[in-house]
């Protein structure tokens, strides 16, 4: 489903990538630890084809397409989808909106799928205008059910949510990656096959009490290190801490053994 190979990324003068190798299998639940700062984010940008992050070397191929210097557009066609740490507030484009085009051409249900996520009474607000942070979440699930993305990329899905939301976020995001076929994947085909892939950063954890995780790494300081189950990574930093994980690295910088 993807393939990054020794990708290399600035923002401005400042190296924040330093030689990224990732896959992620179809189908593939894969979860990114990682301080403040080490990167993470970044990642998740250049993988959606934002601006000010400039690739300076190494290749992201989706789907065997190279879609490293990708305009952002045509990455969403190809079936990436992102949820966002935080997203834009959007005045006068209205939410209801915003999921129909989500949906790009398709008959998208808003409604029924707005009850999935108790958001009914929001969409005919602007987008994200005056939500709170547990709303700015449940946008974003909806608008990525409307638009059935084969690779969905979840920036810290548990930031500003309180438990409550937590629960239906969680849930719904489950739901997402497991229980609906993207849009290229015909109904005729068994769903195991049609399962979304996705690609989380998170700092505490909860999202694992909902999620079926299948692989996990660290990010520090722009590299990646401690490949294990995301569970046996998690414990590892509640215990000793992300320093800890710098001894995953060799001497080379980008070289990474596994220590868990």
């Amino acid at each position: 489903m993807l393939e990054i190979k020794n990708l290399r990324v600035k923002i401005g003068d400042v190296e924040v990538l330093k030689g990224i190798n990732l896959h992620i299998n179809d189908g593939e639940t894969f979860i990114l630890f990682g301080p403040n700062g080490s990167g993470k984010t970044t990642l998740l940008m250049t993988l959606m084809g934002f601006g000010n992050y400039t690739v300076t070397g190494g290749q992201i191929l989706f789907k065997g397409h190279d879609i490293t210097h990708m305009p952002m557009y045509e990455r969403a066609r190809l079936g990436i989808g992102m949820s966002f740490q935080r997203p834009p507030t959007i005045h006068g484009l209205k939410t209801r909106h915003m999921v129909r085009m989500c949906g790009q051409g398709r008959e998208v249900d808003v409604d029924g799928l707005a009850r999935k996520v108790n958001f009914e009474n929001f969409l005919e607000r602007d987008i994200n205008a005056g939500f709170s942070g547990g709303e700015i979440k449940r946008s974003e699930l909806l608008q990525l059910m409307a638009q059935q993305p084969d690779l969905v990329l979840f920036d810290e899905p548990e930031s500003g949510v309180d438990l409550e939301n937590m629960a239906l976020i969680g849930k719904t995001a489950r739901q997402l990656l497991d229980g609906v076929p993207p849009a290229s994947c015909s109904m005729k085909e068994h769903r195991a096959r049609c399962k979304t892939a996705g690609l989380i950063i998170t700092h505490t954890g909860y999202i694992l009490e909902y999620v079926n995780a299948d692989r996990g790494q660290v990010m520090y300081n722009g590299q990646l290190c401690c490949e294990a189950r995301p569970r046996d990574i998690l414990d590892h930093i509640s215990k000793h801490g992300y320093e800890e994980c710098l001894r995953c690295l060799t001497p080379t910088e980008g070289t990474i053994r596994e220590t868990m």
